[in-house]
């Protein structure tokens, strides 16, 4: 038996990196998935790979910001696959760089709704539908980044993600009566499409990678697999936390 069999998951960011990876493992491992982002032609070549590998899932384009899209993935769900039992909350932005005193308010608030608002929207409709199923998992990704690390130039970035922490600690608290279990997970650096905006020479890449004890940065699908572990069974007395999974970047000083 797979780790999901019977299970229905959410997916946003799903177009790249740790979320395409996830969403591929949680189909693998028996989920029907539904599946989010901004990208519509890479939702559906997503959706086209899991089912030429037996999976199910089906797309639906949009932005997290955007209240009605939160509430038309979880319909999405309950219409296709009957209801809602996971929901990892993935999407997110860097945001543009830079100090604070040059930074736009624009370029803060795109990135704090992106972010944090887009996960609260997502968790405000996936809660009645894991109610209705008599509980389930909900995931955010946050980061080491505005938790144990700390670096210039991503002040909305770090913000947003400790965010993350705080809401996942009280809906816990909240939702634990209701056999909802709500956890963050923070990756370290990841090779996605993302870090390598971010990172884009090879001195910038060599330098994330030295800063992790293991000297290397993660495949995204080493997250998906922590994601996994979340959203399945393995961690049915888990709940509240903030799972690093980070390959020792928090506790490395070489």
């Amino acid at each position: 038996m797979s780790a999901l069999d019977g299970k229905v998951a959410i997916v946003t960011g799903a177009s790249s990196g740790i979320g395409y990876a996830t969403a591929e493992l949680f189909a693998a491992e028996g989920a029907a998935v539904v599946i989010g982002a901004r990208r519509k032609d890479e939702l559906d070549l997503l959706v086209a790979r899991i089912s030429a590998s037996g999976g199910r899932a089906v797309a639906l384009a949009g932005d997290v910001q955007d209240e009605d899209y939160a509430r038309s993935l979880v319909k999405l769900a309950a219409r296709e696959f009957g209801g809602l039992d996971i929901a990892f909350n993935n999407a997110a932005t860097m945001g543009v760089l830079g100090g604070i005193a040059e930074m736009s308010r624009q370029n803060w608030t795109t990135t704090i709704e992106t972010n944090l608002t887009g996960a609260f929207l997502g968790a405000k409709y996936q809660i009645p539908a894991m109610q209705v199923r008599g509980g389930g998992s909900l995931i955010f990704t946050s980061s080491f980044v505005g938790y144990t690390v700390g670096f210039p130039g991503t002040v909305a970035y770090a913000a947003s993600k400790a965010g993350l922490i705080g809401m996942t600690q009280v809906l816990a608290g909240e939702l634990g009566p209701l056999g909802i279990r709500v956890n963050a997970l923070l990756p370290g650096g990841t090779d996605t499409e993302m870090a390598r905006g971010m990172n884009n020479t090879e001195e910038a890449q060599a330098f994330v990678r030295s800063i992790h004890a293991l000297k290397r940065l993660a495949r995204p699908d080493e997250i998906a697999r922590s994601a996994l572990y979340l959203a399945s069974d393995a961690s049915s007395f888990t709940t509240g936390i903030a799972l690093l999974a980070d390959g020792g970047v928090s506790i490395n000083r070489t």
